[in-house]
C-alpha cells in the first residue's frame, strides 16, 4: 500500500497510527509543502485522485481512496486485527461519532490558533485561543472519567489525538484540565502514537521552525 502524506498533516496522523496499531506496513510518500505556513503545494497523483487536493491519499492495488476516515475504514476492513472500532453496537455508534466530532467539529477549533502565534495581541486570535480552549473541553467531556474516548482504544482516540496535536503544537496545553492531560499521557505511551508525533517534530526541525512556548 502507498500513501501519499503530508509531514504536517494531522489527518495523515490518523491514517499513521491506524496502520501502526495493525501492524501495516505503508509505504509513505511525504508530498511537498511550504514548510512556514504548512501549505501544500501540490502533487501530480493527489490532485488526480482527490478533487479536494488534499491528503493523506491510499492506493493499493489499484485502488485509489481519499479522505482519512474513509482509508481508515478500508484498513479496518482488509486488517480487522486488532479491532479500531468496539465490537457492540452501541460503543461503535459512539465511537464513530467521537470520530466525527474530531474531524469536523474540534479540528477546524483547534486548527485556528494558528492566528495567535502570528499576531497573539490581535482580536481573532483571542478568538481562536478561546475557540481552541472550548473544543479541549468539549474533549475533556467527553472523555469523562473513561480511560478512552469510547471506553476501549479506537479510531476515536486517534483522530481526536490528531485534532487535539494541531492546537498542542501551536502551544496550548491542557493544564487544567488533567483528565484530558492524563489521556494525551496515555496515547503517547503508545508507540504508535509517539512515533507520529515524534515524525511531525522530526520534520519540524529538519525545517529549522520552533515551535512557541506553551500558552
Amino acid at each position: 500500500m502507498k500513501l501519499y502524506s503530508g509531514p504536517v498533516s494531522m489527518f495523515s496522523v490518523k491514517v499513521l497510527i491506524a496502520a501502526a496499531e495493525k501492524g501495516i506496513r505503508l509505504d509513505v510518500e511525504n508530498v511537498p509543502y511550504q514548510p512556514r505556513t504548512f501549505t501544500y503545494v501540490g502533487h501530480p497523483e493527489v490532485d488526480r485522485i482527490n478533487p479536494k487536493r488534499q491528503v493523506p491519499v491510499l492506493i493499493d492495488q489499484g485502488l485509489e481512496i481519499f479522505d482519512s476516515t474513509l482509508i481508515c475504514e478500508y484498513l479496518e476492513d482488509v486488517f480487522p486485527e486488532p479491532p479500531l472500532w468496539p465490537a457492540e453496537p452501541r460503543s461503535r455508534a459512539a465511537a464513530r461519532l467521537v470520530e466525527l466530532k474530531a474531524d469536523e467539529v474540534w479540528f477546524p477549533k483547534l486548527r485556528q490558533l494558528g492566528q495567535f502565534v502570528r499576531d497573539p495581541s490581535s482580536a481573532e486570535a483571542a478568538e481562536a485561543k478561546a475557540l481552541a480552549l472550548e473544543a479541549y473541553r468539549e474533549m475533556d467531556e467527553t472523555l469523562g472519567e473513561r480511560t478512552w474516548m469510547a471506553g476501549v482504544f479506537s479510531l476515536a482516540d486517534i483522530a481526536a489525538y490528531a485534532a487535539f496535536l494541531t492546537a498542542y503544537f501551536f502551544g496550548l496545553r491542557p493544564g487544567d484540565l488533567p483528565r484530558l492531560a492524563a489521556w494525551q499521557t496515555r496515547m503517547e505511551s503508545r508507540p504508535s502514537v509517539r512515533a507520529a508525533r515524534d515524525g511531525i517534530l522530526s520534520y519540524l526541525a529538519e525545517q529549522r521552525i520552533r515551535l512557541p512556548e506553551p500558552a
